[in-house]
């Protein structure tokens, strides 16, 4: 009887839309962790498990029904991607858009066409990965920025430095804060982080508009901090100090400084002045 079941079980549309979207985020986060970039992977993982909590959470409410030209045309998208995923090496702009690409491609062939609305928030989550952080640059002068912001940490706790452009000069060395180091990375990371809270937990028009602009200072202070430290190491000769805060793991400790911060701010500041939040906790 239990083999009977479980060949039911194999021969439910569900199971195998599930084994599918499995498959096709072990691949993507088994590329994304071969580029060493810890924060790209840390970010597509988190994003990959929220989008597969909420549909866990609304699963028995989706229509899954879908048409003979979705289905083909899901299956394409979905054979194109593998057919791209096969000759990736490294970083590829292509890591960013593939998430996106694999939810069309498994939403079509569970729900068509028709069904794709009911997806809109897996849909937002997943293409915001595809935003290169490039991007930001083209609009906004974030290294400037960055360079003015360190300088000022630096004078004001005491150090003699002098700015010129995206150049720190301390009395013993100089850097340069080039778009790597602005912090468009730890913004991108905590606007995510963001949008991932604002869609999991709904709140006032107010406090969606403060929480984007709370995680953008955030991430840019302390991105800020994090180079106004290496000037300093720079200009105490301290080589492979500046190599582990700016290279090696040191790196990733600001980034969790950044997000626990913001996760302090979204639980005090948000959570438990909420009213709804307060009442289950009375009770």
């Amino acid at each position: 009887m239990t083999e009977i079941n479980w060949l039911k079980h194999l021969q439910e549309p569900k199971y195998w839309l599930l084994g599918i979207a499995t498959g096709l985020m072990s691949l993507h986060l088994t590329l994304t962790s071969r580029t060493d970039n810890a924060d790209l992977f840390g970010t597509m993982l988190l994003f990959w498990g929220v989008v597969a909590f909420l549909i866990w959470e609304r699963h028995e409410s989706l229509t899954l029904e879908s048409g003979v030209f979705s289905s083909l045309f899901g299956l394409s998208l979905m054979g194109l991607i593998l057919l791209k995923s096969s000759s990736i090496s490294g970083y590829d702009l292509f890591l960013r858009a593939s998430p996106l690409l694999s939810g069309i491609s498994l939403a079509l062939l569970a729900s068509g066409t028709k069904g794709l609305k009911q997806y809109w928030q897996e849909f937002l989550i997943l293409g915001y990965t595809a935003i290169p952080p490039g991007l930001i640059g083209v609009f906004v002068d974030v290294a400037t920025l960055t360079a003015k912001f360190s300088a000022f940490i630096l004078h004001y706790v005491g150090f003699d430095v002098v700015r010129k452009g995206v150049f720190l000069i301390l009395e013993k060395g100089s850097v340069e804060v080039y778009h790597g180091c602005s912090g468009v990375n730890a913004i991108l990371q905590l606007l995510g982080l963001a949008l991932v809270f604002l869609l999991m937990f709904p709140t006032t028009m107010g406090r969606k508009i403060v929480v984007p602009i709370v995680a953008v200072l955030i991430a840019f202070i302390v991105n800020a901090a994090r180079v106004a430290l290496m000037a300093v190491l720079v200009s105490l000769s301290q080589p492979q100090a500046f190599k582990y805060w700016h290279e090696g793991n040191g790196s990733v400790v600001f980034s969790m400084i950044a997000v626990l911060i913001f996760g302090a701010f979204c639980w005090f500041a948000i959570l438990q002045n909420d009213p709804q939040n307060n009442k289950k906790q009375n009770c």
